[in-house]
């Protein structure tokens, strides 16, 4: 266990490397047992977290460049523990469903090498090692989008790949700031974040700073008006691309204003709270309009996850324990539903090459148990009680119902919008009338399918009627950054009322 997260980084990349000696016949199996593997080690790290611990645990540190604070720092606590078990768990999930045959080896590699840059960004605790991470991320999913997609694959590959990396060069200028302010406070270098947690920064310098990490996270997510470049990926990228990238790339992005942009800037949180809610009930509303009115059943899909994750982060910026442990919950209920439906939808594409909704009718009657689980994951997606999905949307709306009951109010409409679009697609693909004489004789699902499917309904259903076992590890660790958070805030007060009194000419 000394070293089981340094394991979970660089065993994927390792063996992807050994994937190109692997003959092609083989490659298949041997994608599957690797991530079997990672998926088998973050059980174990789960196993042995303690979940009594609010702190960061299996922590590993060594010095990099120790003259500029630089350092090999990895540790997990309960924020970031299930988004690595959620991004081993749906790479493994992906590679069992996966049906492109096209360069596989080179695909399978390509998913490895995107898996270590996933769990690197959520355990690593040195923040240039997580822009590195960060930054790597975005490579293998280019060649996954611009080698396998569709037709336009490579304008979608280019779009992500620019604006993605265009939000993460300022957020580097920040990390290097960062890093500045902590010398000028100490005099030493430290690039580490549970040291610059403990750093005090002037409410400007937290002004811009905030926007610096905002428009990298915001981007990623993605949120208004950042968001034109998902729909576009989604629908050229591969089966096995939507899965991952909506499962946990987006999640990214989110994690990040969780570990950084709140117990970093707390101030600038508190200042910037009401616009980042509106953006959040701007996303939820508007892409909940434009997935109903969209044609292809994949891209109703995509734009339903901008809309919960406009939830998401309306619930981390409630800025309670509610809030933010019910949007930490939503991320993994999101990865869990939304992979789900597109390896849906996957399956529906490989039989007819078409994903209009215009193109099926009456999938119920020939696809029964196809019919099922799409139901019971739309079911998740709207919020249904006793599904995955309630429960941290209910968490992320009640914790900010605190703050705003109107915004809280606006936001809810989302899910009375979530219904009608999920619901129309399901009554226009399912129901009725078998449109095309080819729809009569589609395969139900297969063995390997349904391999990947069942764990993902069973989850859906065990942590929708019993969450206690993930919330409270979530909550241990979110309560411990609120207070934090509240020791800043009042250091914080504290500076500015003496300021204000030194300057009047007074005493305090």
């Amino acid at each position: 266990m000394e070293h089981i997260l340094s394991l979970l980084v660089f065993f994927p990349a390792i063996a992807g490397l050994l994937g190109f000696l692997v003959v092609k016949e083989s490659i298949r199996a041997y994608g599957i047992s690797v991530s079997a593997i990672e998926f088998f080690l973050s059980i174990i790290l789960w196993i042995g977290y303690d979940g009594s611990n609010a702190g960061y645990q299996f922590v590993e540190y060594y010095p990099f460049i120790s003259s500029y604070g630089m350092s090999y720092y990895l540790g997990v606590d309960g924020i970031s523990l299930f988004l690595v078990i959620l991004s081993t768990f749906i790479t493994m999930i992906a590679l069992i469903a996966l049906s492109i045959e096209k360069e596989i080896k080179n695909l399978i590699i390509s998913v490895l090498f995107l898996e270590m840059t996933m769990v690197g960004v959520f355990v690593i605790l040195d923040v240039i090692w997580f822009y590195a991470f960060w930054e790597l991320s975005l490579v293998p999913m280019l060649y996954i989008i611009g080698a396998w997609g569709s037709a336009n694959r490579m304008y979608a590959s280019i779009k992500f790949f620019l604006y993605t990396f265009a939000g993460s060069v300022l957020m580097l200028v920040g990390i290097l700031y960062m890093g500045f302010l902590y010398h000028e406070a100490t005099g030493i270098w430290s690039f580490a974040l549970p040291d610059w947690y403990l750093l005090q920064v002037p409410f400007e310098t937290q002004l811009w700073l905030f926007g610096a990490f905002f428009l990298a996270f915001a981007i990623k997510v993605p949120m208004f008006p950042f968001h034109t470049w998902l729909p576009y990926a989604h629908g050229q990228a591969p089966t096995i691309g939507s899965i991952i990238l909506a499962a946990v790339l987006l999640k990214m992005g989110s994690y990040g204003f969780v570990r950084f942009s709140l117990p970093l800037f707390p101030d600038a949180s508190v200042y910037f709270l009401i616009p980042v809610a509106v953006i959040c009930i701007i996303m939820v509303i508007y892409a909940a309009m434009i997935a109903y009115a969209q044609k292809d059943m994949k891209q109703v899909i995509a734009y339903s996850s901008i809309s919960h994750m406009g939830i998401v982060i309306l619930g981390t910026f409630a800025m309670n324990a509610e809030g933010i442990t019910g949007s930490i919950f939503l991320m993994l209920s999101h990865g869990i539903v939304s992979g789900a439906l597109f390896m849906l939808v996957g399956v529906i594409y490989d039989r007819r090459h078409t994903k209009l909704m215009s193109d099926f009718g009456g999938l119920a009657s020939v696809m029964p148990n196809f019919a099922t689980i799409y139901g019971i994951m739309l079911m998740a997606s709207v919020g249904l009680p006793l599904s995955i999905g309630f429960v941290g949307e209910f968490l992320s709306l009640a914790g900010f119902y605190r703050i705003s009951w109107v915004m809280t109010l606006l936001a809810g409409t989302g899910i009375i919008l979530g219904a009608v679009y999920m619901l129309v697609l399901y009554k226009k693909s399912f129901f009725g009338e078998v449109v095309h004489a080819e729809n009569k004789t589609l395969k139900d699902l297969n063995a390997k399918e349904l391999t990947a499917l069942i764990p993902l309904v069973a989850l859906v259903v065990i942590l929708g009627v019993y969450p206690k076992p993930v919330l409270s590890v979530i909550d241990m660790s979110v309560q411990k950054m609120l207070v934090l958070m509240d020791q800043k805030a009042v250091v914080q007060e504290t500076k500015d009322l003496l300021f204000k009194a030194n300057t009047i000419g007074g005493t305090y």
